[in-house]
């Protein structure tokens, strides 16, 4: 099978840390009372239990959420943020190690600009409009982060789909017309896409982001670029189409194009790509760097050829803004592309797509000159703080991570190349195996948090959820909005970081597609589920209000209910799951009697008396401790 045309989609030196965490501490010591403030209201507010086909007020900002299950459009008058429990204060950073990265395809949340929705001459399907544009966009995304609903999930960074310019047109995926709504198909790394906004829409989102203190992480791919569509080969004059392939439909599209003519060298060029396809290119490996990932043609980023020159293509690409330069390799541009976007615009990560599939020394080379943008950039925007600290500070380094399939909790050579953490494909099983029993994780997070917090150099990204394989709720919760919530409270307890993938904290489902491999990229369900949303915002603020969640020691303190104790320097939380009535905890290991302690989950208040401290658990089980003043 040709590497440029085949039904798929992808998506698959340490530095220092822990200044800017330390100034988070100082100033956490100052505001807890702020915090705690934050989380009374937070826990008082929940709204009453709905379906996903109500409309719930939005006591925050006193409009009123849609509940049909649709993405959201402002041109239709939705602006809602959503259901929330608590207002949308931002809570102060609380550091890689301890965060909640919230990663969101954009074109599936919000419609914030409708004039954008068919760029390029993307059409709708008319069918099932799964693998279409649906109207998300960078404009959606700010006015969510200005509504304050990151705020209130207790987000700490959003990580969005690839912003840059796409594939313009389709190819077949199975029977359906499949578009680069996901990012991974890219075609201009130079450019903003259209459909996801402008530049300065793209620029209004990153510092309305860092204006709540929410870091902007981007879905990056060194591995390789878009599939050749008949669209983009027609309109960049790669002279391989046939008469008529204008009609062609997802299960002819491929009759319509010679993929042996040597005039596929107008393309990206052999001195670009490997691929089975006429023009020159080399041919494909069979090892993880140099074979055809989902037939997908294959960036020849080890490659030491200098003066290359740009994609062939490029020169009939009027607006790119590519420039050729000497003596660049194939990975002195990606890099170079990649980072301009840290450099022009600030951004703070980047999770590394197909990331075995890359040699390591690319993606050291793209961390070092991501370090040396981003500090550029700080420098020359030292007014743009974060609201809770000097965020000019250069000790907070750019942070990336990476899909390395079948990556669990192991420290290897890609932390010495580059990357602060890998992302954690063995939680989402381990949540599952306790959704009946919340106890039986204890084993879990008590290797995570010796392992990952043990050590200040490595951490892990776990997840639930994934659009390359499924959502929980549906997979292993079965839509049952009581397990979703135990799931929740399974991840947002996690040491080390973790990764929410949009909905799944309103109980996002598949939705009646018949193609699997995009039944996990529905639209972002807006006012659905707001009993279970409001849980996940309380365990979610509680996260980001304590770095000892995620970046602290772990110790068991009780069987029944199950409980235990996070630590982290003079930062101290206790956690009681599968609790019922009165539950009393010994506490006495980190609090004095008479200490005033908070149920954050119910904003009840108690002191601590002969060495232990009682709340009322609420129906969900959940106690939540912390220091009241």
């Amino acid at each position: 099978m040709r590497a440029i045309m085949r039904r798929g989609a992808c998506g698959g030196t340490p530095r220092a840390r822990g200044v800017s965490q330390r100034r988070w501490e100082r100033a956490m010591h100052s505001m807890r009372l702020w915090v705690v403030v934050g989380l009374m209201s937070l826990a008082l507010g929940a709204p009453a239990c709905g379906d996903g086909g109500s409309s719930v007020s939005d006591t925050t900002v006193g409009d009123t959420a849609s509940g049909d299950g649709t993405i959201g459009d402002t041109a239709a008058g939705d602006t809602a943020i959503g259901d929330t429990s608590v207002g949308p204060t931002a809570l102060p950073w609380s550091g890689w190690d301890n965060a909640i990265v919230y990663f969101v395809i954009t074109d599936r949340f919000f419609n914030g600009n409708a004039a954008n929705d068919h760029s390029y001459g993307r059409e709708d399907d008319g069918d099932e409009e799964i693998a279409t544009f649906h109207g998300g966009d960078l404009a959606g995304l700010s006015q969510k982060i200005e509504a304050g609903y990151f705020d209130a999930l207790g987000v700490s960074a959003l990580w969005i789909t690839a912003p840059y310019e796409q594939v313009h047109g389709w190819i077949a995926g199975a029977t359906i017309k499949h578009y680069a709504y996901h990012g991974y198909f890219a075609l201009d790394f130079t450019r903003i896409d259209k459909n996801m906004g402008t530049e300065e829409e793209f620029r209004a989102f990153v510092d309305t982001a860092h204006e709540h203190g929410i870091r902007v992480v981007l879905d990056v791919v060194m591995n390789h670029p878009g599939y050749a569509t008949p669209a983009d080969l027609d309109e960049f004059g790669v002279d391989v189409l046939l008469p008529g392939w204008e009609d062609a439909t997802p299960t002819t599209l491929y009759d319509y194009i010679d993929f042996d003519s040597a005039s596929f060298g107008d393309w990206w060029g052999p001195n670009w790509i490997r691929a089975e396809i006429g023009g020159g290119y080399p041919a494909p490996g069979t090892d993880n760097l140099t074979k055809n990932v989902d037939y997908l043609p294959d960036f020849r980023t080890e490659s030491t050829q200098a003066n290359i020159g740009l994609p062939v293509f490029y020169a009939n690409k009027a607006d790119t803004r590519a420039v050729e330069k000497t003596p660049y390799t194939v990975r002195d541009y990606l890099v170079e592309w990649l980072t301009d976007w840290v450099r022009g615009y600030g951004v703070d990560g980047f999770r590394c797509d197909t990331a075995k599939h890359v040699e390591q020394a690319s993606w050291k080379a793209l961390a070092a000159k991501a370090d040396e943008a981003l500090a550029e950039w700080r420098a020359a925007h030292a007014d743009k703080a974060f609201p809770d600290s000097d965020y000019a500070d250069t000790s907070d380094p750019f942070w990336m991570t990476g899909e390395v399939f079948p990556h669990g909790v192991a420290k290897d050579e890609y932390f010495s190349n580059g990357f602060e953490s890998i992302i954690n494909f063995d939680f989402q099983a381990a949540a599952a195996a306790a959704l009946s029993d919340p106890a039986s994780v204890e084993a879990t997070w008590s290797d995570y948090a010796q392992k990952i917090n043990g050590d200040p150099d490595f951490n892990v990204l776990s997840y639930i959820s994934s659009h390359d394989t499924s959502l929980f709720f549906e997979r292993y919760a079965g839509k049952d909005l009581a397990k979703q919530r135990v799931a929740g409270t399974l991840l947002l307890l996690t040491p080390g970081a973790v990764q929410v993938f949009y909905g799944d904290e309103n109980g996002r489902s598949y939705g009646d597609v018949t193609d699997n491999s995009h039944k996990t990229r529905t639209d972002y369900a807006w006012g659905a589920n707001p009993e279970l949303l409001a849980h996940w915002q309380k365990l979610g603020r509680f996260r980001k209000a304590h770095r000892a969640v995620g970046a602290g020691t772990h110790a068991k303190v009780s069987d029944a209910p199950y409980a235990f104790a996070r630590v982290k320097d003079d930062d101290v939380v206790y956690v009681a799951l599968g609790a019922s009535g009165e539950v009393t905890l010994d506490v006495s290991a980190h609090f004095a009697d008479g200490a005033a302690l908070r149920d954050a989950y119910t904003g009840a208040t108690a002191s601590v008396a002969n060495g232990s401290v009682t709340f009322t658990a609420d129906a969900a089980g959940v106690v939540l401790i912390e220091e009241a003043d």
